[in-house]
């Protein structure tokens, strides 16, 4: 239901909106219908080079040609009066990197729905910034956003946008928090707000609940008493029963799967990406060079796109066996295997087909 009504919002208004939910509510379901049902020309961006790849989108950077750097909304005396160490941008430097080529501006000029995917991580200095290059490259100073509808889709409880302390100092002046939804661009119109709150991955409805109410900050004692239950504080479980490890830190993280690696005494097995035309290696979703072993246990890191719906992004297998193009995959809680075949992510960039004045999208590259 939520779904229909953000899908309605898009579509048959020009509110902004903003669609968030938990993991495996369906917000890349929702954005990959969307762009293939929407009569809007559409353009997906999102503020990593990996978020941009996994959402088939192009990076903020990129489309905009922003420079790095803080954004601040005017070079009034309140920037003067600190000591600036960083790099920092007004209009007057946005204009100034704004040397676009001419298809790409009258694309940005057609545009009607920009898509932000994976907003926990924008900044609102940002989103300011966007706001500025589309009214400037749009000939609509006026209008937010140079009158284009914008999609913020994204989970507030994933990662934060992340600015440094000098920055903020200066930045603070301008905004209350460094949230996107601070920007001064949607004070005067903020986005409407729709929570898709269905799990499709998980039907254990008290582990759901309990998981919220961590998430929200709002633990009842009957969960206090439920996590207690479950508390051994001398519990130290055997490598083949494939516990996962939390751990703050991605090296500690890597460490540990390379230790639970070595100790497998099965064959390795090497697979090697291929990577064809422009794909940046920020951007590569997975390690260059994967290296698998039979009864190691692994993650899936994309949704299953066929209608069987095997598996989704953070489903945990175990390798039951290996081929060279093909690997099966036990899936211990519906004790079943499937075989998975080879993925291709892809690099694509946006242009105004002159004829129909339409956006089309192009590959630039690919990740196998």
């Amino acid at each position: 239901m939520a779904a229909e009504i953000a899908a309605k919002f898009v579509n048959y208004t020009s509110k902004h909106v903003f669609l968030t939910g938990k993991a495996g509510t369906g917000k890349t379901t929702f954005l990959r219908k969307l762009i293939q049902l929407t009569h809007k020309k559409a353009m997906i961006c999102a503020p990593t080079g990996i978020a941009a790849i996994n959402a088939a989108g192009v990076t903020i950077h990129s489309l905009f040609q922003l420079p790095f750097g803080a954004f601040f909304p005017d070079a009034a005396s309140s920037i003067m009066n600190h000591n600036i160490n960083f790099n920092f941008n007004t209009p007057r430097t946005i204009v100034k990197h704004l040397n676009m080529q001419g298809n790409k501006r009258r694309m940005i000029q057609e545009l009607e729905l920009l898509v932000i995917d994976e907003v926990s991580m924008l900044r609102a200095d940002m989103l300011d910034a966007i706001d500025f290059s589309l009214r400037y490259i749009r000939r609509n100073r006026n209008v937010p956003f140079g009158g284009v509808q914008l999609l913020f889709i994204g989970d507030l409880h994933q990662l934060p946008p992340v600015v440094k302390n000098d920055e903020w100092r200066v930045m603070a002046g301008f905004y209350k928090s460094i949230y996107f939804f601070d920007a001064l661009a949607l004070q005067n119109n903020p986005p409407v707000y729709i929570e898709l709150d269905k799990i499709y991955r998980q039907d254990d409805a008290v582990f759901i609940d309990l998981l919220n109410n961590l998430r929200n900050n709002k633990i009842t004692p009957e969960d206090t008493i439920l996590l207690k239950q479950h508390f051994k504080q001398d519990f130290r479980p055997s490598a083949d029963e494939n516990y996962i490890t939390l751990t703050t830190h991605n090296n500690k993280a890597d460490a540990i799967n390379r230790e639970r690696l070595t100790q497998l005494k099965t064959k390795s097995y090497f697979f090697d990406g291929k990577v064809t035309g422009e794909f940046n290696e920020y951007a590569y979703p997975n390690e260059k060079s994967l290296e698998l072993k039979v009864g190691a246990q692994v993650m899936f890191i994309k949704n299953d796109m066929t209608a069987e719906k095997r598996y989704y992004n953070g489903k945990i297998g175990v390798v039951h066996h290996i081929e060279k193009d093909v690997i099966e995959i036990e899936l211990p809680e519906e004790r079943t295997v499937i075989s998975v075949s080879p993925y291709t992510w892809e690099n694509v960039k946006y242009k105004l087909n002159e004829a129909t004045n339409e956006i089309a999208e192009n590959v630039a590259g690919s990740f196998v």
